[in-house]
């Protein structure tokens, strides 16, 4: 879809691509197909490990303003937008151009709407269920950029997952978990680090790691959580593997890709969990009560057991992980 709009720009005439320097993209996703712009010149920035390590194979990942051009891929959230928009407006040469591209259910009218009168935007281009238009570098858009909050103690970002506060889910998981984990606990999609600080109340844990994939939450994890049992990996946790087999493994796994709900992503996840855990280990789980995980989890461990719950969620602990479960 992105594609799309992107090869409408430069046929019309809409976008000219600059003849020398690099072309920023800002929150690329791994489905973007970006090939119409120069690869030798392109610089794909995002901090979502997944998305980071495809575009690590294609073209530079490296921030290495300023730009001649650049492209910011909206994200959902109104405030992570703003920030973008302000991040590639600080970093393209004053002759060069920003442009905004986005799908209608992910804001781009309202974005659009926030940029007139502060900017020369231009006309938009429709396509493919969003839309594109464009400014000339210059417009000082600073109040716009991501500023930290503080949330009942901890520091977020804008557009990182419940940035105004813990989630429901993690709440009743962390009260559901028990005194003893285990020496070695990971938190996977560890998030701004809610999770990780209760575990480490637990004193029978001697090291936790918090895998998450997205970049700004690990940098809140890091100033949140200081104790140091606590390691950080900016990794994919479906991808990760901890240095010994685990004695137990946290989670409130994603189950979004987008707008659209993915429940594979979760499975992923519990399959992951799975691989980790020594053969005494155990999963702690929260999820959707709605979500369809129960297959999955009895295809990978021989006990599962529902230990807390309300109409919403659901915790499960899964013990004796399964040597020979699917790889699927």
């Amino acid at each position: 879809m992105r594609a799309a709009r992107l090869s409408l720009a430069l046929e019309t005439g809409a976008l000219t691509l600059p003849a020398t320097g690099r072309i920023a993209v800002y929150g690329p996703r791994r489905d973007d197909d970006l090939s119409v712009l120069p690869r030798d010149r392109l610089v794909a920035l995002t901090g979502f490990k997944p998305d980071y390590d495809h575009f690590a194979a294609l073209c530079s990942v490296t921030p290495a303003p300023p730009y001649a051009a650049a492209i910011v891929c909206l994200p959902r959230s109104r405030d992570a937008a703003r920030a973008l928009i302000a991040r590639a407006a600080a970093e393209v040469a004053p002759d060069g151009w920003i442009s905004i591209d986005g799908q209608k259910t992910d804001g781009i009218e309202t974005a659009l709407k926030d940029l007139r009168g502060r900017v020369d935007l231009s006309e938009s281009l429709s396509k493919a269920h969003g839309k594109l238009a464009s400014f000339p570098a210059g417009p000082d858009l600073s109040d716009w950029a991501a500023r930290p909050a503080e949330v009942a103690g901890f520091r977020t970002l804008p557009g990182i997952f419940s940035s105004d506060g813990p989630d429901p889910g993690s709440v009743l998981l962390a009260a559901s978990l028990p005194d003893k984990l285990g020496g070695k606990v990971a938190d996977l999609g560890a998030g701004w680090g809610f999770l990780a600080a209760e575990i480490l109340k637990r004193p029978g844990v001697k090291r936790l790691d918090l895998v998450e994939a997205e970049a700004d939450a690990l940098d809140c994890a890091r100033s949140n959580i200081t104790d140091p049992r606590a390691r950080f990996h900016w990794a994919d946790a479906t991808a990760w593997r901890p240095e010994t087999l685990l004695d137990a493994v946290v989670m409130n796994p994603p189950f979004h890709t987008g707008r659209a709900a993915d429940p594979a992503l979760g499975a992923a996840f519990i399959r992951a969990a799975r691989r980790m855990l020594a053969p005494d280990g155990s999963l702690w789980l929260v999820a959707n009560r709605h979500l369809p995980y129960d297959p999955v989890l009895n295809d990978c461990f021989l006990d599962v057991r529902e230990v807390a719950g309300d109409s919403r969620f659901r915790v499960i602990h899964a013990t004796r992980p399964r040597r020979d479960a699917p790889r699927a």
